[in-house]
């Protein structure tokens, strides 16, 4: 079945759905609404099942003042569905979150949870009894045991019916263990070797299908152990990474002659300040809708590391926005990665770290690979971050759906939008909370990181290139030249 594309809206007294559903018959179309907060519709090939944070009224109700009403255009394809709230003036949020919308309904998971069944001791002991005297009378002595058996098979069916009645036909699906032929190895997506991360240390075994060119990836910091190493060890090589890959004499080469970059920090980034004037495309409404159907229940502690690791991609985002001007280019990837930990080394932060360290983990890698490295852009892209933040979560979205585009075309790099920016995405909608983004955007503000953090002995590099910038304009400009050179290295 496919999921058809839609948009959401509402009054004080309506929900209005408008739902692209083309090439097909009005009078074949199914609307149910099982709950009074789930809406189904059914028309083949298509299936769409939303939830509604509040309850509206049934769409089956012959009320002449609360009736929903349904209008099919066959010419563009077009249904638009009036749903009248059973609360008037109840506010159903931010509906261009469509996401949350199609979550599955709290009151299902319900079903989720065991049942045990109490079986009374005296009939227990009675059946056992005739049991036995089957088993003794009986000339076939394995016809008892299929019989039991029989019964043991329709009981197992009978509960599994009742329980699916009981949750509207909505249950979890269990991974079947029973034993089996083995599968080639290429086909299995975990072992038991691999160590989890990406969101929430969910994921594992993506790298080992990747091409045998990518492990050579310079975005990729981990090598080919990529699937092996613990979480301190990814930490420790991208560390040892981003250290080894700084250049003294790039940065002074930057720091010196900075004109085209100072247009860079000057431009105006493209994202409104007020989130609620965005209104997404037709494009990112579909992406929403491919989005996975996932659930997180996040500990506090996760909860922090994935508010301080959206602070690390909206940088990487920032930086790519700005020195492109909006308009990505091939490199767009590669920066996008390797200027965040949570990709190039899967090395999220810690949620016992205060923003600063991660804007110190942004600077130290803007320092190190882009084509661009200065300070001043750093502070930029920093602002652009607490713009974006104070935003909400629309904003926020449209950077990370941006992203995921960006990163799902690439051969290699497609991999960080399956283990984070997919997740990220349907968590944003429906957990993050625009109370904390503004918190959060406030921390990343007033969050100071002076030059000396970064462990670069910056502050002697840029006084060492005054010096020689100021000394008598007789000297020679290859000499002053290879004097910048030469000085690098004995202050690093």
């Amino acid at each position: 079945m496919l999921t058809p594309r839609f948009i959401a809206s509402q009054t004080s007294e309506t929900l209005v759905l408008t739902i692209y559903i083309p090439s097909v018959r009005a009078s074949e179309i199914e609307l149910s609404t099982p709950t009074p907060t789930r809406l189904n519709l059914h028309v083949n090939p298509y299936f769409l099942r939303l939830t509604f944070p509040h309850p509206v009224v049934d769409v089956d109700s012959v009320d002449p003042y609360n009736a929903s009403s349904a209008k099919y255009d066959p010419s563009s394809g077009i249904l638009t569905l009036t749903l009248y709230k059973q609360i008037p003036g109840s506010d159903f949020g931010d509906l261009s979150m469509i996401s949350r919308l199609m979550a599955v309904d709290e009151s299902l998971k319900k079903g989720y949870t065991p049942s045990i069944e109490v079986v009374d001791s005296k009939e227990e002991n009675g059946s056992q009894s005739r049991e036995d005297d089957n088993i003794k009378t009986s000339e076939n002595p394995m016809e008892p045991l299929r019989t039991e058996m029989g019964k043991l098979d329709l009981k197992r069916e009978r509960a599994v019916l009742l329980e699916a009645e009981k949750n509207n036909w909505v249950l979890p699906q269990n991974l079947d263990i029973t034993p089996g032929p083995s599968f080639d190895s290429t086909f299995t997506t975990t072992s038991s070797s691999c160590r989890p991360y990406g969101f929430l240390d969910m994921h594992s075994g993506y790298f080992r299908h990747a091409s045998s060119a990518y492990s050579d990836n310079e975005a990729n910091e981990l090598g080919p152990d990529v699937e092996q190493l613990a979480p301190v060890e990814r930490r420790a090589k991208g560390k040892q990474k981003v250290d080894a890959k700084f250049d003294g004499s790039y940065y002074l080469a930057d720091y010196v002659n900075d004109e085209e970059i100072s247009d860079i920090i000057k431009w105006k980034h493209p994202y409104p300040d007020n989130g609620s004037d965005i209104e997404f495309t037709e494009d990112e409404k579909l992406a929403m809708i491919n989005l996975p159907r996932k659930e997180y229940i996040p500990t506090l502690e996760q909860t922090r590391t994935l508010y301080l690791t959206l602070v690390s991609l909206l940088l990487s985002s920032a930086y790519d926005t700005r020195t492109t001007q909006s308009d990505p280019t091939a490199e767009s990837p590669w920066t996008l990665t390797v200027l965040t930990p949570a990709f190039a080394a899967l090395s999220p932060p810690l949620s016992t770290w205060k923003t600063a360290e991660v804007l110190i983990e942004f600077y130290k890698r803007a320092l190190s690979y882009p084509l661009y490295r200065h300070w001043g852009l750093c502070e930029r892209c920093k602002a652009d971050v607490v713009n974006i933040l104070k935003g909400g979560r629309r904003s926020i979205l449209r950077v990370l759906l941006k992203m995921n585009h960006l990163l799902k075309a690439h051969d290699a790099y497609y991999v960080y939008g399956k283990i984070w920016l997919e997740d990220f995405c349907v968590w944003l909608q429906k957990g993050a909370s625009d109370e904390t983004l503004r918190t959060l955007a406030d921390e990343v503000h007033n969050s100071r990181v002076e030059k000396s953090m970064l462990g670069w002995d910056l502050d002697e590099l840029e006084i060492a290139a005054q010096e020689v910038m100021e000394e008598p304009p007789d000297s020679d400009d290859e000499d002053e030249s290879d004097e910048m050179e030469n000085m690098t290295p004995s202050i690093l």
